[in-house]
């Protein structure tokens, strides 16, 4: 830019030159030449002229190096707004203008590097939301991932890239990103129809269920929102399976006394040796029916979060000889010994009332499944932080499919036998709710034909948690 305002400056300069020369060579010069030579006073006019002539070209000399001379300070002025102009297209907003002089110049370079700090400040604000905006979609609990028009991936949240993985990434296609067609079905219905979409993707992550909410975008694209319902999905699933549990549970016994009293009312003139079996029959039912509502009742309290316990420390002997001597009176009848393998004297924090419930349930239990082994032990021994205490018989063992699933609700590892000897399937839920209330844990061990134990963990009492012997905790904490 420098050397073509010189070189139109020069040129303008040089036309100048050559005007005022060919004027004077060929129009003043022989004028004077041929009117007024002879002439002293003429001649004297004659030769200031040619003074006139030579001063003109050394001011014009001298106009020419100023010229030059401004030409370069304003090109070199504008060489430094093109350059700043050029860092701040970069990218680099830092970037500004030094100015020293008051001249109209200063005023453009003072208003651009106002434009340039106000711009600087609007990025940086924009900025600044936008990590904002991806720090709030992040902490989310829901995946969010943005779909060009195209079907090419915006953007996607923390929670998209843990479920989606590696394979998702900006500028990708979706298609190539995730696998779920149900995911897929839904972006394409929201980008071609312009309307929101929902459906549910189960093949997206193994094991987890999401309701697809896609949204369709001013812009052109959508907005994928997916909420994991797996919490939600197996909660109902589990809701419908207690409803089922509970009303064939109920069914069997209701049929039974429905049918038994049917008789008894129709045929009035029955025998009393099957009058009172039938009666006997009926009680039965009724006392099963009952049972059934006590646990239902037992386990509704200790899965509800308002379920409290007033823990204190006791020792794990105590617990113990409670339990035997207590339970004694469930084992007379039956022919199974009822003996205690030892427990050590340290205190553990419990709750009184509901280690008799664990306890009765656990030796119920093994008395039902295990009295043909005719003895059941119960005893503790000290670990590490915690007392395990464990219930063990010695009947016919269970098998090791059985394990992992043996304290749901309503799970049977025999379930003829189960219903014949009275049992509700909600014992063991009961006591693992119960354990775990406690800070403990739970689970079973035991081999076909070598019975059965259970074992569960009590945290042991220390002198930080707390001067009072009463602790009152909740069991959702």
């Amino acid at each position: 830019m420098k050397s073509k305002l010189f070189m139109k400056l020069l040129g303008l300069f040089l036309l100048l030159l050559v005007f005022q020369a060919a004027a004077m060579e060929f129009v003043v010069i022989p004028f004077i030449a041929r009117r007024v030579l002879g002439d002293p006073a003429a001649r004297t006019g004659f030769l200031l002229g040619n003074e006139a002539l030579w001063s003109g070209l050394i001011a014009l000399a001298v106009a020419l190096v100023l010229a030059v001379w401004i030409a370069g300070r304003i090109t070199a002025r504008l060489d430094r707004v093109i350059t700043f102009a050029r860092r701040i297209a970069a990218g680099e907003l830092s970037a500004r203008l030094d100015y020293d002089e008051e001249d109209p110049f200063s005023s453009i370079e003072v208003a651009l590097n106002q434009a340039a700090q106000r711009l600087a400040e609007n990025i940086a604000e924009i900025e600044s939301r936008r990590q904002e905006l991806a720090g709030l979609l992040d902490s989310l609990q829901e995946a969010v991932v943005a779909i060009t028009p195209g079907g090419l991936v915006r953007w996607s949240n923390a929670v998209m890239g843990r479920i989606a993985g590696t394979q998702i990434r900006v500028g990708l296609s979706l298609v190539h990103s995730v696998q779920d067609p149900e995911l897929l079905a839904c972006v394409k219905a929201a980008l071609e129809k312009r309307e929101v979409q929902f459906g549910r993707a189960s093949i997206l992550a193994p094991g987890r269920i999401f309701e697809i909410h896609a949204v369709p975008m001013s812009s052109g694209g959508a907005l994928a929102v997916l909420h994991d319902i797996t919490r939600i999905d197996a909660a109902e699933k589990s809701r419908r399976e207690f409803v089922a549990n509970v009303s064939h549970e109920l069914r069997t016994p209701l049929t039974s006394i429905q049918g038994y009293v049917e008789t008894l009312l129709e045929e009035p003139h029955l025998r009393e040796e099957t009058s009172h079996e039938f009666l006997g029959i009926i009680l039965k039912n009724a006392t099963r029916m009952s049972r059934l509502t006590e646990d239902l009742i037992a386990l509704a309290s200790v899965e509800s979060p308002d379920y409290k316990l007033s823990l204190q420390p006791m020792r794990a002997s105590a617990l113990v000889q409670d339990a035997i001597k207590s339970l004694g009176g469930m084992v007379v009848d039956s022919g199974v010994a009822l003996e205690s393998a030892g427990a050590p004297d340290e205190l553990v924090l419990a709750e009184s009332d509901a280690m008799n419930q664990v306890f009765g349930n656990l030796v119920e239990n093994a008395l039902r499944y295990g009295k043909d082994g005719k003895r059941i032990l119960v005893g503790a021994r000290l670990l590490e932080s915690e007392v395990e205490f464990y219930v063990q018989d010695s009947g016919p063992g269970i098998a090791s499919e059985h394990l992992t699933r043996i304290f749901e609700r309503f799970y049977r590892v025999d379930k003829a036998r189960s219903r014949e000897s009275g049992g509700t399937g909600l014992g063991l839920a009961i006591v693992k709710h119960i354990v775990q209330a406690h800070g403990g844990r739970i689970w079973a061990e035991s081999e076909l034909g070598q019975g059965a134990t259970f074992h569960f963990t009590l945290p042991l009492f220390t002198q930080s948690q707390g001067p009072e012997a009463r602790q009152t905790l909740d069991a959702g904490a």
